[in-house]
């Protein structure tokens, strides 16, 4: 079915741009094109954590978990290819952005309001119908936030990934909520928190590399207001925290087993390592790249271990 859909939005796009910008895509251009748009490495996490919560709520896999995943990957997609859209004229003016589908000129504007609306109704019927209201209005809550709070407070503060880290740490409860959870259980509540703090030294080390790129495009940065050497002792200091958050997950009731919480503590102490000889090296994108991947591979890992200590152990 989604096959048949990409090939439809395809045709749609074609007929939107100028006769010398079309181009015909075989069907793995129109699926790498359709990835693009919806922002997939970072919708397809959200899926994850939307999994999580589920299984943490419901003490293992239960085929209902597809419904939550699927929705809130959906009402995710949506929301990524309509903040594309809001963001285009700022996107052509940054080195990392401008080859994306809208400003490189692959896709037109009515492909995008094609894809916005398919992923976004689906969402909310998946969730209305299949889950129930809380599970359903923390996905619009969330779809809200991103594309009418953060997005415009991005080009007003340099301070706007705080409170835009929430929608990275709504997902797990969405899961939670659809496996029947309580919305006020602690245990959820502090796993929410780890994935809000885990965000903001990610975007930061992002802004070591590409801070000159975002004043390209009109966004206000913190090496605006302080030095890069600045910036990185305070992406440190996030670093610590998030580690030191993370420790208290064996402890918040999440995990059962002994041996899960021993290895979740062991890669704690990888991560601090890692942020250790990040603010002793220089400041190249050497060593930023190495602590960027490092904070993703322990969040992932951190994923796969509650997973599994509820699924295989």
């Amino acid at each position: 079915m989604l096959a048949v859909k990409t090939e439809i939005l395809s045709s749609e796009y074609n007929e939107s741009l100028p006769e010398a910008g079309k181009k015909k895509y075989s069907v793995s251009e129109q699926f790498r094109l359709l990835a693009e748009v919806t922002k997939l490495r970072i919708t397809a996490l959200v899926s994850f954590t939307t999994g999580l919560g589920y299984i943490l709520a419901n003490e293992g896999l239960g085929i209902n978990i597809i419904y939550p995943v699927t929705g809130i990957f959906f009402l995710a997609c949506g929301s990524a290819a309509l903040n594309h859209l809001q963001e285009k004229n700022l996107d052509m003016m940054m080195d990392r952005t401008k080859s994306r589908p809208l400003p490189s000129g692959k896709t037109g504007i009515l492909f995008y309001l094609l894809v916005i609306l398919f992923f976004s109704i689906s969402g909310i019927l998946i969730l209305l119908l299949k889950t129930n209201i809380a599970t359903l209005s923390i996905g619009l809550i969330t779809y809200f936030w991103y594309n009418a709070v953060y997005t415009p407070l991005k080009r007003k503060s340099a301070l706007a990934v705080i409170p835009g880290s929430i929608v990275g740490a709504l997902p797990p409860l969405a899961g939670w909520t659809a496996a029947g959870g309580d919305i006020t259980d602690f245990r959820v509540l502090y796993l929410c928190f780890y994935f809000f703090l885990w965000q903001i030294p990610h975007f930061w080390l992002l802004l070591l590399v590409y801070a000159d790129d975002y004043k390209k495009g009109g966004f206000p940065v913190l090496t605006d207001i302080m030095n890069v050497k600045s910036l990185k002792v305070m992406t440190f200091l996030w670093i610590v925290l998030t580690f030191l958050i993370s420790s208290g997950i064996p402890f918040a009731g999440i995990v059962d087993h002994l041996p899960v919480k021993i290895i979740m503590l062991i890669s704690g102490l990888f991560l601090i390592l890692s942020g250790i000889r990040f603010i002793l090296s220089g400041i190249s994108r050497k060593s930023v790249f190495s602590m960027f991947i490092s904070i993703n591979i322990f969040t992932l890992l951190i994923i796969l271990l509650l997973s599994l200590d509820k699924i295989i152990i």
